[in-house]
């Protein structure tokens, strides 16, 4: 692991050039011992893919100090960090159907594969939470099969629906609100993934387990899902354009 300092309150911890699942679970285990051992020295704490940018109070301590008590609490052997909670897992229902499916036949094209086989494919994987950013709540999971890996759309649509779920190269996410996006569209869950009353507003954190499961549109309906209106069918906004 390498720590380097970008300004005079915030550092950098990378604990690898690759990412894999075993290093979002040192991320993962690494955020949980910061913030019990250090927690009151720091400001803020952001994981992603491969590091960790933590943001400490330059009132209650400085660089030196802050960088002493941060290696005394690294194992020697970061391959053997356990946290003191299990891996979190969550299983999602999702409507496939081509109504929310809105890049279906693009998928398609690309891979060579029918859509069922796509489906298939993707809800019979397990994937782990990489990272949360982009909007709240929005995690990328990894990593999907490369037979569906398909590219990010070449112009973002200006709305994706909310709860939408879509793939883009080797990875899988759900967009949580209404928002521009330019990952391929290939389902929706009628779950809502953001609550302000929880005290990590998703149900995504770092390492996460992660599993989709198919469910029919009388479910889907059901369990509260919305299907697109007649306008929003004809507006496929595929571009940015008038």
């Amino acid at each position: 692991m390498k720590i380097s300092a970008v300004n005079e309150s915030t550092l950098l911890l990378t604990f690898a050039d690759k990412v894999s699942p075993e290093v979002a679970d040192m991320i993962a285990e690494s955020v949980t011992l910061f913030t019990q051992e250090i927690g009151s020295l720091i400001v803020d704490i952001v994981p992603s893919y491969t590091s960790i940018l933590i943001t400490y109070d330059t009132s209650s301590v400085d660089l030196r100090r802050f960088m002493m008590q941060l290696h005394q609490c690294i194992p020697s052997d970061l391959q053997k960090m356990q946290s003191s909670k299990s891996t979190v897992e969550i299983e999602l229902p999702v409507y496939y159907g081509k109504e929310v499916s809105l890049d279906a036949d693009e998928i398609c094209d690309h891979t060579g594969l029918s859509f069922e086989e796509v489906i298939s494919i993707h809800s019979s994987q397990t994937y782990r939470v990489y990272a949360i950013g982009f909007a709240p709540g929005f995690a990328y999971l990894g990593n999907t099969d490369s037979r569906i890996h398909v590219p990010r759309k070449s112009t973002p649509r200006l709305m994706v629906p909310a709860g939408s779920l879509a793939i883009a190269e080797q990875q899988t996410a759900i967009y949580p609100k209404s928002s521009p996006g330019g990952w391929q569209i290939i389902g929706r869950t009628p779950v809502n993934l953001i609550d302000f009353n929880r005290k990590n507003l998703t149900l995504f954190e770092m390492g996460a387990k992660v599993t989709f499961v198919s469910i029919s549109r009388e479910t889907y309906i059901e369990m509260g899902g919305e299907l697109p209106c007649e306008s929003e069918s004809m507006r496929d906004t595929n571009d940015f354009t008038n």
